[in-house]
């Protein structure tokens, strides 16, 4: 275990210091997203009830953790393929789970401060008071693991152009016509069926029952679906970490 960790910090540093003209960069990207969901989308909406601006309001931040998770860190890893540091990470002596800790590690640390902010703008713009449960934090980590892990896992098992174009596919999807920052009984029923299987659906869920509790309490079932999504990425990740060259 102590071998484990010693290998997790180095290469926590490692990345950090590797990225560290990038990283700064990608939080200000998914910091004035997010933020600017909030502010623009109401710009678009002439009468903002209380119900309309919570699902704005929480579904900002969600979508913040989809594009650092499901987006941004694909389009790295396949740039990292195309410059050979994929290679020479699986050369490496150390356990790949370490590897895979540290990035994640560095991807919720860049997701964290636009998930803040956008709420503080949205409290702020729409007045909102948020009935928020402790498994806010929970919801939060699980939600910014499983896009990670599921990205990670479509950009190791592609090739950098694919990853790319399904980073795009994906983002698209996940702002215009998944049930984010609107309830789900707006979209046709085919496209209603399709995003039960999904994650995006989920993963506004989670956040959104525990930053603004319902009456009838948080619901288990995003965290289910989102924790089968979480470990079929990092399942597939390992995998393709582990193979030999």
């Amino acid at each position: 275990m102590r071998s484990w960790l010693r290998s997790y910090l180095l290469l926590l540093r490692w990345s950090t210091i590797r990225l560290k003209h990038t990283l700064p960069l990608m939080v200000i990207i998914q910091t004035m997203l997010a933020v600017g969901i909030v502010i623009g989308f109401s710009f678009l909406i002439p009468t903002m009830d209380q119900a309309t601006a919570l699902y704005l309001s929480i579904g900002a931040p969600t979508l913040g953790l989809i594009t650092v998770g499901m987006v941004l860190a694909p389009q790295l890893v396949a740039e990292a393929k195309t410059a050979g540091t994929f290679d020479y990470n699986r050369t490496l002596p150390v356990p790949r789970s370490a590897i895979l800790a540290a990035d994640l590690s560095t991807w919720l640390a860049t997701a964290l401060p636009g998930l803040v902010l956008a709420l503080l703008t949205a409290t702020i713009r729409f007045d909102l008071t948020l009935d928020i449960s402790p498994l806010v934090v929970a919801a939060v980590l699980l939600v910014a693991l499983t896009a990670t892990a599921i990205g990670y896992a479509i950009a190791y098992a592609t090739s950098p152009t694919v990853a790319n174009l399904i980073a795009q596919l994906i983002v698209f999807v996940a702002l215009m016509f998944a049930p984010i920052n609107f309830p789900a009984d707006r979209l046709p029923e085919w496209l209603q069926t399709v995003h039960r299987a999904l994650p995006f659906q989920y993963m506004a869920e989670a956040v959104r029952d525990t930053l603004a509790v319902p009456p009838d309490g948080v619901s288990a079932l995003p965290f289910a679906v989102l924790a089968v999504w979480c470990v079929l990425g990092l399942t597939i990740t390992l995998r393709i970490m582990t193979r030999r060259a």
